[in-house]
């Protein structure tokens, strides 16, 4: 039976079920914005030319492991309507724990102690998990971006996309469809 939420029925996760998201590994993500509005700039002759929100959201995106130490980036890229990223979750250093780690994060909320508080804690990101680390990040973006452009109707996708990379041959194959994803633009 579907879980309710406020009476309504919650969409399903489109997570594998049985993968550790907070483990370590090394994740393909995308995240679009709502309606795959054009907000971070265009692409002119196979070259992505950034507005100043695709600035924002670029930048946020290389202070990720500033506020998550465990996580290193990858091939990114912003494109008009959504941004391409690996992060590589590597938990094996020794190194502070998430929950040291969140509480530098500015955009993490922490739920208040009421009856909905353990349905929170049952669909909230995993501390440390691509979720919580791209929740944070679309929440850090929209932020700023409302700051600096308070008249603007940004919003990103509810979802984002994501994929588990598994082997050398598949790193190496969507590393060069980030990059030449500019290239293919148009032809999208």
């Amino acid at each position: 039976m579907r879980e309710k939420f406020n009476n309504k029925y919650r969409i399903p996760s489109a997570r594998l079920q049985t993968w550790d998201y907070s483990a370590g590994g090394v994740y393909f993500i995308t995240v679009c914005t709502d309606n795959r509005t054009h907000f971070f700039g265009e692409c002119v002759n196979g070259k992505i030319k950034l507005s100043t929100i695709g600035a924002i959201v670029q930048g946020f995106w290389f202070e990720i492991p500033k506020h998550f130490p465990f996580v290193e980036l990858g091939e990114f890229i912003v494109m008009p309507n959504h941004v391409h990223g690996i992060v590589i979750i590597n938990k094996n250093d020794g190194i502070q724990t998430n929950r040291d780690v969140e509480r530098d994060v500015e955009t993490l909320q922490c739920n208040v102690s009421t009856k909905k508080s353990e349905f929170f804690k049952n669909i909230s990101p995993k501390s440390g998990s691509i979720a919580a680390i791209v929740r944070s990040y679309k929440s850090v973006c929209t932020k700023h971006i409302h700051q600096s452009f308070p008249d603007l109707n940004f919003e990103w996708q509810t979802r984002y996309w994501d994929n588990i990379i598994q082997d050398t041959k598949s790193f190496e194959y969507i590393s060069d469809y980030i990059i030449s994803n500019p290239e293919k633009w148009q032809k999208d």
